[in-house]
């Protein structure tokens, strides 16, 4: 077995403990027990500077997308953004292959033990079969609100579906929305029916003005970007209400529920969502909110309503990295009211809950393989903003 010790623990199940000790079994990296220090001779113990944490989840991303790093323009705004996502897409193979094989590795070597993961394609399925990472794959479906082409829409992406990495390294899928303003009633009707109850399913949400606008208005920005993609919204009728609501009226309340990006929602959003589902998980990416629409959410509003938020980095795309410590990073740097301890849980429990992968993973539990990262500590104690990712399990 091993013992390692570091400045402090962030074990995510419970309060950080000070000269913390894990005893891990050497082989199989399980979690036997989390002690003080004082209870073990010195000369037994990997002795570290800095706080030792879960490995890493990473709650959204488009592995899919990785050979786009650089291809799109930051501050664009979402319409403009996801334009240019089509536009740019489409790349050789072999380009595409490379990239997703390059963005897993460099997960790897960034702590991150699990992946929620958006497929529109089944580009990923040979990288996850083999990658050491756990993946729950999120295959994605839009039709853009035409309620004759849901039909059509479900097949494409239920062969998707089939061709996805399933159940390798206790991988997971399922089938899931966009968004509110993609899919239209029908399509939300096949996808709750293909999924059964405990599954995961996601969904981007209230990711710009332009959204809640479309819902409560029937105006904004989505009428020129629909006419972009010769697709006609005469049919649609705003709800009056914020878009969260259309999303989640059509949802299966019984299943785990991923809310991502959530730039503009509300605490009246929050709790409708909370009242409609309580296993909701509101997934932050602030990376790819400041690279598209140089936001981001009000993080007081969710610490205020108890909401369990994890966090994801989404694509190369619209991020520079696929680090998670980096996304806890921007969230310091601009809001540092949140507490350490809270962004560690977001980073590692509450990720591995909403992919239904905390029986394993997220917290340092006997019995658990959650592996262990080392994060530099400044002298006051926070978060050395210069600190880098190092792997010990």
């Amino acid at each position: 077995m091993r013992k390692i010790t570091a400045d402090i623990v962030y074990p995510s199940s419970h309060p950080p403990l000070r000269n913390g000790v894990l005893i891990i079994d050497d082989q199989s990296g399980e979690i036997l027990a989390v002690e003080k220090r004082e209870a073990h001779d010195a000369s037994s113990l990997e002795k570290y500077e800095g706080a030792l944490v879960p490995g890493f989840v990473n709650a959204h991303c488009h592995l899919e997308l990785s050979h786009m790093k650089g291809k799109v323009a930051t501050g664009t705004g979402l319409l403009p953004f996801l334009q240019s996502v089509v536009q740019f897409r489409n790349f050789p193979e072999e380009v595409i292959l490379q990239a997703i094989d390059e963005a897993d590795a460099e997960m790897q070597r960034e702590g991150i033990v699990a992946v929620g993961d958006i497929s529109n394609k089944a580009d990923t399925a040979a990288r996850k079969a083999q990658s050491p990472i756990r993946y729950y794959t999120f295959v994605e479906m839009f039709d853009f609100l035409q309620d004759e082409l849901a039909e059509k829409t479900f097949q494409q992406y239920h062969e998707v579906f089939e061709n996805q990495s399933g159940t390798e390294h206790g991988n997971a899928k399922s089938v899931v929305p966009h968004a509110p303003y993609t899919v239209s009633h029908r399509l939300f009707e096949m996808i709750q029916t293909h999924n059964p109850a405990g599954m995961s399913v996601s969904i981007h949400n209230q990711e710009t003005a332009a959204e809640n606008e479309l819902f409560e208005q029937g105006t904004g920005g989505f009428r020129d970007f629909y006419k972009s993609f010769n697709f006609s919204l005469d049919h649609f009728s705003p709800i009056g209400k914020p878009s969260i609501h259309y999303a989640i009226e059509r949802m299966n309340p019984d299943c785990r529920t991923l809310l991502v990006h959530n730039t503009m929602s509300e605490p009246s959003d929050i709790q409708a969502a909370h009242h409609w589902n309580q296993n909701t998980f509101w997934v932050t990416c602030p990376n790819a909110n400041l690279y598209i629409e140089n936001r981001l959410p009000n993080y007081r509003h969710f610490l205020d309503e108890g909401a369990c938020v994890a966090i994801g980095t989404d694509s190369l795309t619209s991020n520079w990295q696929l680090s998670i410590l980096d996304e806890i990073k921007t969230i310091i740097r601009y809001q540092s009211y949140v507490p350490l301890e809270d962004l560690f849980r977001w980073a590692t429990l509450n990720g591995a809950k909403a992919l239904g992968f905390e029986e394993t993973l997220g917290s340092f539990e006997p019995g658990k393989r959650p592996g262990v990262n080392l994060v530099r500590l400044a002298p006051d104690g926070n978060l050395d903003m210069m600190a880098k990712v190092e792997k010990l399990v």
